[in-house]
């Protein structure tokens, strides 16, 4: 429940603090003196967007503080997903907004995301208007009035729970599909890209071999020519390098065997002499190999431009990317072969899945459907009570023809105000006032079946009087027995009916307009409701009658 709301510099008002207390709080005031101006500041610490334009002139900053207790509420988990801080009894909601336009949002001092604060005021506080009454229209709020009433929170979990795993199942389904349709028109020229990187017989370092072949054939000449003239200048005669090298190790032999000195010398010569001995017989081999094969060259140059085509077409630069895109292409091959069966298998998982959908949607129907009866009983009741005297109101359903989240149910209110008037859907036939019944009969059902937050009503009394005002009043009163109830009223009907009675009112100021607020004594409650009885003049008859209608609350 709201304990309390602290305000500053918002509109017309400076300061103001206003405690609240269990039961229903009423709060009554003249036109223009601010008690909409109250609500949209709760509204802010509610998550609603900032506009600077309501800092009182003259001002930079407003500040709105809500505290409230959450005893109540089981919010220990809901803090914890945003590692709030927690306190189980008591929270704290700030907004400070900027003339520049800034504002910064907080829940128990950490600053936090306004759509996060928005969804913890959802938690906290219904604030029920008459521009809420449209809410009365739609269908998908007629299904979550159903749903409370009907205690259905096991059966839509689990529905809800099937219906995720089925459209799961069923975009993987469709995902599969779309690659299957790919890879089928894509297959014809996979298998040929995969024919021609297969038929080429590609093998590793196969590029470099055949590229250093062609090299040796196109030179072969060159090469033959080089090497012949090597061999000649090595061994051709006796004053050739080998010959000369072999004749300085002799020498050196000699001179060795009587000065040791030169053994070094000996050695180095020698391994120099069996290093060119070993070149000599090495080029006189290659000298052997080397021959000119205009059809080796002409193969050799046919496979090259082969493997030069096929990197060309796949934009790769060597054989091995060739292979490896061969292999991948298999790959898809075998999927494209593997797809059938798997679509096959996915496609009964999905309909298992439709199926159990199905079935806990027929559940979450039958369960709805089966606490109808009560629900429309009590309405009517409830209604005629409110002077409707014969008023209908059917809750019709229909089967979807492609199931949502919410379930397999289309549900539609159906009313009707007189005997002779065929039951319509409640947007089509009920007027303002009877919306605004309809609506405040649905409200207090839902309280009495289920712990609403505070419920705030802001004026949706408006096109009612009389008795019928009385009998509004006695059922928000009702209300606040299993809840904080705050009316926002300009009947005294209803305003007699709170367990507090607080009015707004301006007042001027060296500083201009001020809107304030203040807890009524009983003397001055009763002034307020016979003012609000006989309007600017306070008649003595009104007086009487002011205190007869709050005597009659206190028996």
């Amino acid at each position: 429940m709201l304990k309390s709301l602290s305000i500053e510099n918002y509109a017309l008002i400076d300061s103001i603090n206003i405690a609240f207390d269990k039961g229903l709080t009423v709060i009554t005031g003249e036109t223009g003196a601010g008690k909409s101006i109250i609500l949209g500041a709760l509204s802010l610490i509610l998550g609603q967007r900032a506009d600077s334009r309501h800092i009182k002139q003259g001002e930079n900053k407003c500040l709105i503080e809500g505290l409230f207790d959450i005893s109540s509420y089981n919010l220990k988990s809901f803090f914890k997903q945003r590692d709030w801080e927690y306190d189980e009894t008591e929270c704290i909601l700030r907004r400070e907004i900027w003339s520049n336009g800034k504002s910064r949002a907080f829940v128990n001092d950490s600053p936090v995301y306004l759509n996060d604060l928005k969804e913890l005021g959802d938690r906290l506080i219904d604030i029920h208007s008459q521009h809420q009454n449209l809410a009365l229209n739609d269908n998908l709020f007629q299904l979550n009035v159903v749903d409370t009433l009907a205690a259905t929170e096991d059966e839509l979990s689990n529905y809800e729970k099937a219906y995720t795993e089925y459209h799961s199942s069923l975009k993987e389904l469709n995902d599969l599909l779309n690659q299957y349709q790919k890879n089928k028109e894509e297959e014809d020229y996979l298998r040929f890209q995969h024919k021609s990187l297969s038929d080429a017989s590609l093998k590793p370092g196969e590029q470099e071999q055949l590229e250093e072949e062609l090299e040796a054939l196109t030179h072969s000449e060159e090469i033959k020519s080089g090497l012949f003239a090597v061999i000649a200048m090595l061994s051709e005669d006796e004053k050739s390098i080998e010959s000369l090298l072999k004749t300085t190790k002799d020498r050196l032999q000699i001179v060795q065997n009587v000065y040791p000195k030169v053994t070094d010398l000996t050695e180095r010569v020698r391994t120099a002499y069996i290093d060119l001995k070993d070149v000599r017989e090495e080029a006189s081999r290659y000298f052997e190999d080397i021959d000119f094969d205009p059809e080796r060259q002409q193969l050799i140059e046919d496979r090259l431009s082969t493997i030069y085509g096929l990197q060309k077409k796949h934009s790769v630069t060597t054989v091995d990317e060739l292979i490896l895109l061969r292999d991948e292409i298999a790959v898809q091959i075998q999927n494209v072969d593997s797809l059938d069966e798997r679509l096959s298998i996915l496609e009964k998982e999905t309909s298992e899945k439709r199926s159990l959908m199905l079935e806990k949607g027929r559940l979450l129907s039958n369960k709805r459907k089966n606490a109808v009866p009560e629900i429309e009983k009590q309405l009517i009741d409830r209604l005629t009570y409110l002077k409707i005297t014969n008023s209908r109101f059917k809750c019709e359903f229909k089967e979807k023809t492609n199931p949502d989240s919410t379930g397999i149910d289309n549900l539609e209110f159906l009313f009707s105000a007189n005997k002779n008037t065929a039951l319509q859907p409640v947007s089509e036939v009920a007027s303002g006032g009877e919306i605004s019944r309809l609506m405040l009969c649905l409200k207090a059902m839902i309280a009495g079946a289920t712990a609403l937050p505070t419920i705030i009503f802001d004026e949706i009394d408006t096109g009612t009087s009389g008795d019928i005002a009385d009998r509004v009043g006695t059922i928000m009163r009702q209300m606040s027995r299993e809840m904080q109830v705050i009316a926002i009223t300009h009947l005294p009907q209803i305003a007699s009916k709170g367990d507090e009675h607080l009015v707004v009112y301006k007042e001027e100021t060296q500083n201009g307009v001020n809107s304030n607020i203040k807890v009524l004594t009983n003397s001055e409650r009763v002034e307020e409701i016979a003012q609000m009885l006989s309007g600017a003049e306070i008649t003595l008859e009104a007086i009487e009658n002011a205190k007869a209608i709050l005597g009659k609350q206190s028996e």
